[in-house]
């Protein structure tokens, strides 16, 4: 075999090409990869800067740094950073794990793209979040519609079985600690006081030991039962940020205060505002604020006895009926009714199944998706509700729906689902999104190895 590098063998002929990742490798739709995500990493194009000047004809107009260029460091191909995704969400590993295995994984190199074995990082660990971060929720959906397209085209699945899938909801728990009062609130303070020496405001106090000692006691009562001296020192932990935050409030606001920074005043108010909302939440109030870093978080009592309430956003899998292929994962902040975000859920596979010849017509659900028949009008839902009116066929179907079950399971244990560490709003739904990618990629392994052993045994 020819090779451009007389001195190194290619990755190729260092591998079983007949292992399911490699064999995955050459079926996935690369080229299609690219080409769709490729115009989010384009060079932006610049205005420009107009400099005036002086000649011997008069004076003159320069424009100068326009348009697009070259310079600079060269970018890092889209299959590389794609598939260290893929890679990251199917084996369950961080961007720092997934990056030094890669360096030592020959098979992760010849599929992402690499010609010849290099005992190097891809990139920087912190590159991989950005590429997330550029591709956005819909860069992620061409990703999971990749392994969706790749399922259909190896005939793992046939185009006809994914007219009928199974749609549940989950919380997507986001990784923050258990939410108690005494620790929000001595959160708060430190973070007020911090935000406040940032900006330049000297306090007569901070209740720094005070604050300590408090949170110290509270653990012990918490721990003890001991619930009336726990109430005490929450009231006092409550008197002491109040202290704190009406003291930098009125240094803010006095006339001869000028901040260090704007962004350190900016960050002043927004912590202000959330220890404000620490300060005066009460037990039985809507709309309450679980973590200062992540005010998006929401509380979800989902009925489980062993977890009463989980701290996160709601999210909608829908995976096929018949083979349990992940067909999309949406996350919904706000924590609506499931028979609502039953459409957008639909919408979503709708999309990603747009150059199959699928239509949607049998949805199998729970009883939280009761009453949205008039949203989904071209589409059959089948629950227990309606158990009497349906024929053996459907019912037979029916009895399959807790096939979402362990699918949510793996998702959470296996493809990193349990806990989002990805900031905001929208962290969580690009989490939830290649969750599902990860899946899917784990699920065409299974299925290719899967024809590799029917086919020697045929033989």
């Amino acid at each position: 075999m020819e090779t451009a590098d007389f001195f190194r063998a290619r990755i190729d002929a260092m591998i079983n090409l007949s292992d399911p990742l490699a064999v995955l490798a050459t079926r996935l739709p690369w080229d299609q990869i690219e080409a769709a995500v490729a115009a989010k990493f384009e060079r932006q194009e610049r205005a420009g800067q107009v400099l005036e000047g002086h000649d011997l004809f008069g004076p003159t107009q320069v424009l100068e740094s326009a348009g697009s260029t070259n310079a600079g460091r060269p970018k890092l191909s889209i299959r590389l950073m794609a598939s260290l995704l893929y890679l990251k969400h199917s084996f369950n590993l961080s961007d720092e794990e997934v990056a030094a295995r890669w360096s030592e994984n020959v098979l992760w190199q010849f599929f992402s793209g690499m010609a010849y074995y290099e005992h190097r990082l891809p990139c920087d660990a912190t590159q991989i979040g950005r590429f997330r971060r550029d591709l956005g929720e819909e860069g992620l959906e061409h990703l999971l519609k990749a392994t969706i397209d790749t399922a259909v085209a190896i005939k793992a699945v046939r185009a006809k079985d994914l007219e009928r899938v199974i749609v549940d909801t989950t919380v997507q728990e986001k990784a923050i600690a258990h939410p108690v009062d005494s620790r929000l609130l001595e959160i708060a303070r430190h973070k007020v006081v911090s935000a406040a020496k940032r900006a330049g405001i000297q306090l007569k106090q901070t209740f720094a030991k005070e604050g300590k000692e408090l949170r110290r006691r509270a653990g012990g009562y918490a721990h003890a039962k001991q619930f009336r001296r726990l109430k005490r020192v929450v009231k006092r932990q409550r008197t002491i940020l109040g202290i704190a935050m009406r003291e930098v409030q009125r240094k803010n606001e006095g006339p001869d205060f000028a901040p260090d920074h704007p962004k350190a005043a900016s960050d002043l108010m927004m912590w202000l505002e959330r220890a404000e909302r620490i300060r005066t939440q009460q037990r039985s109030d809507k709309d309450k604020l679980y973590a200062l870093h992540a005010p998006e978080v929401e509380c979800i009592g989902k009925g489980k006895a062993r977890k009463p309430y989980e701290f996160g956003v709601k999210s909608a899998v829908v995976v096929s009926h018949k083979h349990g292929l992940m067909l999309g994962a949406r996350a919904f902040p706000g924590n609506p009714y499931d028979g609502h975000i039953l459409s957008a859920a639909l919408e979503q596979v709708t999309n990603l199944t747009q150059d199959l010849p699928v239509k949607l017509k049998h949805i199998v659900v729970d009883l939280g998706f009761r009453g949205v028949d008039a949203d989904n009008p071209d589409k059959q839902i089948i629950h227990r509700g309606r158990f009497k009116s349906l024929n053996p066929q459907q019912k037979g179907w029916l009895r399959r729906r807790q096939a979402v079950e362990p699918a949510i399971g793996h998702l959470k244990s296996d493809h990193r689902m349990d806990r989002c560490w990805l900031q905001g709003a929208v962290g969580d739904a690009l989490h939830a999104v290649s969750c599902a990618a990860g899946y899917n990629l784990r699920w065409l392994l299974r299925a290719i190895a899967g024809a590799d052993d029917r086919s020697r045994v045929c033989v």
